[in-house]
């Protein structure tokens, strides 16, 4: 019988890490974990030592780190939402969960269900609503699928955050996405204001005049806190906006202003990095 305790990461980076560190502190669990990074020679051996240093146990492949969990968690980028839904669609078990974190477009969420659906294991879309650094395993989770309620029951008793919210998968994924659109396009615009104002000398002039107008925000606090973010988050939260801009597209608007939000947040986090644009 599959061990219930087991918890399976294919993804291992910021967030895996920091939701097996939660989750092996709130009980008596076993988190076994697969990334990418494992296979690379140049960073294979940092990689495995910050994975021990969490507490979970290493696996040589994504199949592996899923064998015997109850729950496998994808916590991969954007772009491989699908191909890793692919791929564990031919190592899945019947009855076990596919929890997949994965900021992607509801499309994209609809068709990783249906792959892995069909091999008779259960899809549950999670669309993570904050950064995951500040709450931790309590960040705020919306769940979607068939089996959300499910999977909302099993983790929020071992510490996690999730609500489920729809039975559909793709809709808890554009709750998120469009909620983004706001956020991360008054980010880029608060940024380029305050670099602007800056560069005049009339910061104090414009934060006073935006204050008369919306009383309710400090504007200076606030564009300081949006640069910490995005300087430190903007390559992850391009990714997001281009998949904002995927799930516009695919209803028919026109996505210019999330592919510009995304532009902007990569530059912005690229220079603060000293990196060349891409």
């Amino acid at each position: 019988m599959r061990n219930t305790t087991t918890i399976g990461f294919i993804g291992f980076g910021e967030v895996g890490q920091t939701f097996a560190r939660g989750l092996l502190a709130s009980g008596d669990l076993h988190v076994v974990a697969y990334d990418i990074l494992f296979d690379d020679t140049a960073r294979r051996a940092a990689h495995l030592a910050r994975t021990a240093a969490v507490g979970a146990v290493p696996a040589d492949s994504a199949a592996a780190a899923a064998r015997d969990a109850r729950v496998v968690i994808s916590a991969v980028t954007a772009d491989q939402v699908e191909a890793v839904a692919a791929a564990a669609a031919t190592y899945l078990s019947p009855g076990q969960y596919f929890l997949d974190v994965n900021s992607a477009s509801p499309a994209t969420k609809s068709r990783a269900a249906a792959v892995v659906e069909a091999c008779g294991a259960h899809y549950v879309e999670g669309a993570v609503m904050a950064a995951v650094l500040g709450p931790g395993l309590r960040v705020p989770i919306l769940a979607g699928g068939p089996k959300a309620e499910a999977v909302a029951a099993l983790l929020n008793q071992l510490g996690m955050n999730l609500t489920a919210v729809t039975r559909e998968p793709g809709r808890a994924s554009a709750m998120k996405l469009c909620r983004s659109i706001v956020m991360k396009g008054f980010e880029a615009m608060v940024l380029d204001c305050a670099t602007a104002a800056r560069r005049w000398g009339v910061e104090a002039e414009v934060w006073n005049s935006l204050g008369a107008t919306y009383p309710a925000f400090d504007w200076a606090k606030l564009a300081e806190e949006m640069e910490e973010r995005v300087t430190t988050h903007g390559i992850r939260r391009a990714a997001e906006m281009r998949e904002a801009a995927a799930m516009l597209a695919d209803l028919g608007l026109d996505p210019t202003l999330a592919m510009a939000t995304a532009t902007r947040h990569e530059r912005i986090a690229r220079a603060a990095k000293g990196a060349p644009e891409a």
